[in-house]
């Protein structure tokens, strides 16, 4: 469903992505991780049609999004880190706007609005302008959005960031019932007890190339002598065993 073939961001003589070669199947919930500034954003951003590469390509359920980028759009949902809306228009405005961009039909629209509102626990504040929002509101309103149109793909960047227990818990609920109906989830998350409980497969990008990908049971193989634990295999793939070391001790 998603695949980029070596994929590159350069800037000047930075070189944030380097060469990434990666494929997520359909249905599948894929955890992305990273250390700060080791390239997930600028990947996810490039994934999303708002950032060109430097070289390499991506595709979305075959669908180029460098060369056909409004038709690989069509067909994906992006969900930011923060949630950029119109504070003056309410929930339900901001839906219909969204779903005018990507081309739903009227009769479609407002069964996907309600719909939507009910999935997120949103009923209540649906009608309020979105000013008057928290944080984990308008979060939920963003995810909303992306899913207006029935994407194939959803591409996540950081999702649970401003969210309370509880809007966590149900945003985890969400994404594994959309991999259950065959959407693909690309989520790059820092929180590893999170992407542990929650992914199918993880990659683990550093300094801009991906050094490791698998299921918890093949990056455990990979690694070799790691306790089993994400935390433990994410420190010694990325050098901060002496990190480690520290988290364990403070355990005692």
């Amino acid at each position: 469903m998603i695949k980029l073939e070596n994929l590159t961001k350069q800037y000047g003589k930075l070189l944030a992505v380097d060469s990434l070669d990666l494929e997520v199947p359909a249905g599948q919930l894929f955890g992305f991780l990273g250390p700060n500034g080791a390239g997930k954003t600028t990947t996810i951003r490039m994934m999303a049609g708002l950032l060109k590469p430097t070289a390499g390509e991506i595709y979305i359920d075959g669908i180029s999004v460098l060369r056909e980028p409004e038709k690989a759009k069509r067909i994906c949902g992006f969900i930011p880190d923060r949630p950029f809306v119109y504070g003056k228009l309410t929930g339900t405005e901001f839906l219909r706007f969204c779903g005018g961009l990507y081309g739903v039909t009227a009769s479609e629209l407002e069964p996907a609005i309600a719909a939507l509102t009910r999935l997120f626990h949103m009923d209540d504040y649906a009608g309020e302008l979105i000013e008057s929002y928290s944080h984990g509101m308008k979060q939920r309103l963003v995810m909303a959005a992306a899913l207006i149109h029935r994407p194939r793909a959803i591409i996540v960047d950081e999702p649970m960031v401003g969210l309370d227990p509880r809007g966590a818990k149900l945003v985890k609920r969400i994404f594994r019932e959309l991999c259950g109906n065959g959407i693909t989830v690309f989520m790059s998350i820092h929180t590893l007890e999170i992407a542990e409980e929650m992914c199918d497969r993880i990659g683990i990008i550093q300094q801009g190339r991906l050094v490791a990908v698998g299921t918890m049971a093949e990056l455990k193989e990979q690694i070799g002598g790691a306790d089993g634990r994400l935390e433990s295999i994410f420190f010694k793939l990325t050098g901060d065993e002496d990190m480690q070391e520290v988290i364990s001790a403070l355990r005692l």
